[in-house]
């Protein structure tokens, strides 16, 4: 029995390296653990396009068989799908995936029942625990394996939320890179009235063109420029799960995750008026604003998914939105969509009948500095030295240290898995934004 590395284990999520990190004994045993810590007698399994993840959740449906599991087996999927699966079939689920991590990487998402999140304070622990000591409940009889298509469902669950006939017939671009985008696209765009332009769509885990990784700027300048060679009313980048979505207008323009989250909160206020949304303590002041200014109710929480999806829980929110580029829907199962977000987002381009670099322009009010990263050998002693510097703000630590000024905020926060610290900063003026970061960074670097 090999030993495997405990570092595998994430905050949120199951990753590593293969074969060397994760490999099928690895993943069968997951599996057995996973079945084993839920005590469930069903579950739903997918997997993405990465060339590791056949034999990876081949070995994980095994491990869970042989402890007693019914599998659901969706195949090829996005993570979103995979959730929908999960509420639907009301089976706990597991997602073989890195979403955007190079190609040597693969990893599992794993939830509850209706998609309900799993971390490490609620079962990554324990789950880890039974994988590392190799030692598992007897089981009974072993489970049966069922392939499933839940694509079409899945269609239209995404299009249950706006009004296709609303639509206007834009040309819309879109860079899967080669993810699991490639999959979904085709089978939505064809009940849109909409002419889809792809880039990137092939399957290939070996990711030829570039990382399927939308958050990263050389990546986004890709679709800008196709954007624009195209004539495009918007672009669309997906990561290599498709469960996260990046915009341009245009113009060519980024659409930051916090524009997209108030154009989205604006737009559901209007249907389902004075309902509460959430949002993350290093999205813009834009987010709260809007979400006021359309009579909703605004509620700050920390940054991450199971964050987010407790307090919708807790809230009856109906949506929250996430600067990295999630949004989550209440009739979702509280599980994030970036495909249900951007098809708010051409109902609301259609609707307005206007270009969505104009729609944008009463958002686009403050400048942000966008999350950079420092790494810090004592981050408990650097938090405490930027705490006592800007004590003079408006402080409180939700998530990290977040400051806020008149003119200016900032949050910084350690992350998860490595020694560095995540600054964000924004101002109502560029000059003072990066002024601002620079000052910030200059203590935080020194």
């Amino acid at each position: 029995m090999r030993d495997v590395d405990p570092g595998i284990f994430k905050a949120y999520d199951v990753r590593g390296i293969y074969p060397e990190q994760i490999d099928e004994e690895v993943a069968y045993r997951v599996g057995r653990a996973f079945v084993a810590f839920l005590g469930e007698g069903k579950i739903v399994t997918g997997r993405d396009m990465r060339l590791s993840s056949p034999e990876l959740s081949r070995a994980f449906i095994s491990g869970a068989v042989a402890q007693g599991a019914d599998v659901a087996d969706i195949g090829l999927c996005s993570t979103d799908m995979l959730y929908f699966a999960s509420g639907v079939l009301d089976r706990p689920g597991a997602m073989f995936t890195a979403s955007h991590n190079p190609k040597e990487y693969n990893g599992l998402k794993l939830c509850r029942r209706k998609a309900g999140p799993i971390s490490m304070d609620t079962g990554i622990v324990e789950i880890r625990d039974l994988v590392l000591g190799g030692e598992f409940p007897q089981a009974g009889s072993a489970g049966t394996v069922e392939e499933m298509d839940m694509l079409p469902r899945y269609v239209d669950h995404v299009l249950s939320f706006i009004d296709i006939s609303s639509l206007r017939p834009l040309k819309v671009v879109a860079d899967a890179g080669n993810g699991m985008g490639g999959l979904i696209l085709p089978a939505l765009f064809a009940r849109l009235p909409c002419e889809l332009v792809p880039h990137c769509f092939e399957l290939d885990g070996s990711f030829p063109h570039h990382q399927p990784d939308p958050i990263n700027p050389e990546n986004i300048q890709l679709l800008s420029q196709w954007v624009l060679e195209a004539a495009g009313d918007l672009g669309m980048a997906f990561d290599g799960d498709a469960d996260r979505v990046f915009l341009v207008d245009d113009r060519g323009e980024p659409v930051s995750g916090s524009l997209t989250t108030a154009m989205v909160a604006r737009r559901i206020l209007q249907t389902h008026p004075g309902e509460k949304i959430i949002y993350n303590c290093i999205n813009s002041w834009v987010v709260p604003e809007t979400i006021r200014e359309y009579g909703g109710t605004p509620i700050r929480e920390r940054v991450g998914h199971s964050f987010i999806k407790q307090t919708m829980a807790e809230t009856g929110a109906v949506f929250g939105g996430e600067h990295s580029g999630h949004y989550y829907f209440r009739d979702n199962y509280r599980a994030d969509s970036g495909l249900i977000a951007a098809m708010f987002i051409l109902e609301i381009v259609s609707l307005e009948d206007r270009p969505l670099s104009e729609i944008l322009k009463p958002f686009r009010k403050y400048y942000a500095s966008g999350e950079i990263n420092s790494r810090v050998e004592d981050i408990p002693a650097k938090l405490a030295e930027i705490a006592s510097l800007y004590a003079d703000g408006d402080m409180d630590r939700l998530d990290g240290i977040s400051v806020e000024f008149e003119d200016w905020w900032f949050n910084v926060r350690p992350s998860n898995t490595e020694p560095l610290i995540r600054l964000n900063l924004e101002a109502r003026t560029r000059d003072l934004m990066e002024a601002k970061r620079d000052e910030v960074l200059a203590v935080i670097r020194s």
